[in-house]
This record gives structure tokens, sequence and C-alpha cells, in this order.
């Protein structure tokens, strides 16, 4: 099944509370959520939240995402990921957060620029 066009898909990780046995790890999926169809359409299980990052360009892969919109948190703030989505031919909106010191300050300057209308033609 092909994804509207413009269709916004979130791509979020939760860990599923009490799912493992004692002393195991608990389950934690990365969904891909289709807000305009209140539906899945797509889940990858990862081993632990760290593992997060190298899941969801699994779930990527599996999505058919031609015109649509990708939002994912800062978790998947990363270079592959935003590639992954570029090739499915989606869009992506990708959070930054202090975290990610270098790249946090470099947005923020480049918003800072726009906003004072000091763009230099590099940057664009």
């Amino acid at each position: 099944m092909e994804d509207d066009p413009g269709e916004t898909i979130s791509i979020d990780g939760k860990t599923i509370r009490n799912s493992g046995k004692p002393g195991e790890r608990p389950i934690h999926l990365v969904s891909a959520w289709a807000a305009a169809n209140g539906l899945v359409r797509g889940q990858v299980a990862a081993l632990e939240k760290s593992n997060e990052i190298t899941a969801t360009p699994k779930l990527i892969e599996a999505l058919a995402l031609d015109g649509c919109i990708v939002t994912i948190d800062a978790m998947g703030c990363q270079r592959n990921i935003a590639t992954a989505i570029t090739e499915k031919g989606a869009d992506y909106l990708l959070a930054v957060k202090d975290n990610q010191p270098t790249l946090h300050r470099e947005v923020k300057e480049y918003f800072d620029g726009f906003q004072s209308g000091i763009l230099s033609e590099e940057r664009m």
C-alpha cells in the first residue's frame, strides 16, 4: 500500500513496560504512525533503547514514503536516517536538542541569521 502524497509519518520508539522476563530487557519498538489514518504503518523491534538508531533505518526501508513528510525526535537526528528518508522520496523534520551541541548551535545560528535577514549565500 502506497502512502498518500504529503502525508505525515511520525517515527518514534517506545519501551513496553513489563514486557521482558525478570532480568531481561523489556521490548522496545520503533513505530511509524500515520496520523491522518490513525494507524501504525510499521514497527521494528530494537533490542535496547540505544539500538533505536539502528532500528529506524530498517523501518524506513520497509515503508512506502514517496511524497511524505517524516518526523522524528532528537534520537533520530542522524545523517544515515535523513539519507534513508530522502532516498525513499520523502522529506523530513528532525528535532535537535542541546545534547548535540555543535549541531544545535549551527541550526540556531542559521535560524537567527534567517530571522535577522543576514543569511549568507554559502549557508543557504
